[in-house]
């Protein structure tokens, strides 16, 4: 008497297609998303950068000068930059570098932010042109 088993599961070169289709997704995917991560963390530095203009021109308001308010180096708010404060007596420049060692160091396309007291925006890097979209 013959009996009919039927053989229930996956068979190797199932799950062989099916671990080839999601590495081949995470290779187009995780780019993907880490290129939009650090276009997000991008406003990290110009949100901090206009924060602290906005607080030198209180304080300008104040003394009547930039150099009496903030000329040292500070952490943007969310600490993936390095803002540098330069302060005269009526001018400032403040400059965002990413952190040395951080997730925005392998940033190229956005190397470093500027913000003057006149209110011009530069930035470096390969899209500069973008970075403060």
């Amino acid at each position: 008497m013959a009996m009919n088993k039927k053989n229930s599961g996956f068979t190797l070169i199932e799950v062989m297609i099916v671990v080839a289709i999601i590495g081949i997704l995470a290779a187009i995917a995780y780019p993907s998303y880490a290129e939009h991560m650090r276009k997000s963390r991008r406003t990290d530095a110009t949100a901090s950068l206009s924060a602290l203009a906005q607080r030198l021109e209180r304080c300008y308001t104040q003394s009547f000068s930039y150099e009496d308010c903030l000329n040292e180096t500070v952490a943007s708010e969310q600490g993936f930059y390095t803002i540098t404060v330069n302060a005269a007596k009526t001018t400032f420049t403040l400059s965002a570098s990413p952190v040395s060692g951080g997730p925005q160091a392998s940033d190229t396309k956005c190397t470093k932010f500027e913000l003057t007291n006149t209110g011009k925006r530069t930035a470096s890097g390969s899209a500069s042109s973008q970075c403060w979209l």
